[in-house]
C-alpha cells in the first residue's frame, strides 16, 4: 500500500524519512514521489499546498517525512553593487522569474538567455549545483508569513496586483 502524505506538520521532532525534489515538483501538491528510502508515496496536499526545504509532511497514521531540496543547476549572479543587484531582480521579477536573493547575489534556474541579460547589467554570473529555494512571496499567506531559509530577503509574488507597464495577473 502507498504512503499517502496527507498534510504539513509542525516543524521539529523525529521524521521516519525524507523526500528529496527539485523546485519544480516542490510546486505541486498532488503527484507520486519516492522516499529517500525507497518507499512509493503520494501527496496528496490540500490543493496550492508548496512544500519547501525542511518541512515535514505527515500521513493519518502519523508517519512523517521531511522534505529536502535537490541540489539543480542554478545560475549564480554576483555583484557587490547594491544598484546593479536591483537592477538585475528587477529585470528578472518582471520576467517572472522565481529568485533566490541573498546579500550581494540573485540565483535563479539555470538559463543562458537570462544569464547573457544579468552579464548586460554587470553582474558576474556562474553556474552551479545548488538547493533552490526561491522568495516566497508577499502575499503567500499568514501560514508562511515567517518562513526564512538562511540569509534571503523578503518575498515577492505575483497575485491579482497592477504592474507599471500596465498589465495584470
Amino acid at each position: 500500500m502507498m504512503l499517502e502524505l496527507i498534510a504539513k506538520a509542525p516543524g521539529g521532532g523525529a521524521t521516519d524519512d525524507t523526500v528529496t525534489l527539485p523546485y519544480a515538483l516542490r510546486q505541486r501538491s498532488r503527484q507520486r514521489v519516492t522516499l529517500d528510502g525507497g518507499a512509493a508515496a503520494a501527496l496528496v496536499l490540500p490543493p496550492g499546498t508548496r512544500v519547501d526545504d525542511g518541512d515535514r509532511l505527515v500521513t493519518a497514521d502519523g508517519f512523517t517525512v521531511r522534505v529536502c531540496a535537490a541540489l539543480e543547476a542554478v545560475s549564480v549572479a554576483r555583484t557587490g553593487d547594491p544598484l546593479r543587484l536591483a537592477r538585475a531582480c528587477y529585470h528578472l521579477g518582471n520576467r517572472h522569474v522565481a529568485l533566490q536573493v541573498g546579500n550581494g547575489w540573485v540565483r535563479y534556474l539555470a538559463d543562458h538567455v537570462l544569464d547573457e541579460m544579468v552579464c548586460g547589467l554587470g553582474l558576474l554570473v556562474t553556474q552551479e549545483s545548488a538547493r533552490f529555494e526561491p522568495e516566497r512571496g508577499a502575499y503567500a499567506g499568514q501560514a508562511h508569513a515567517h518562513h526564512h531559509h538562511g540569509d534571503d530577503a523578503p518575498a515577492h509574488a505575483h497575485g491579482d496586483h497592477d504592474h507599471p507597464e500596465g498589465h495584470r495577473h
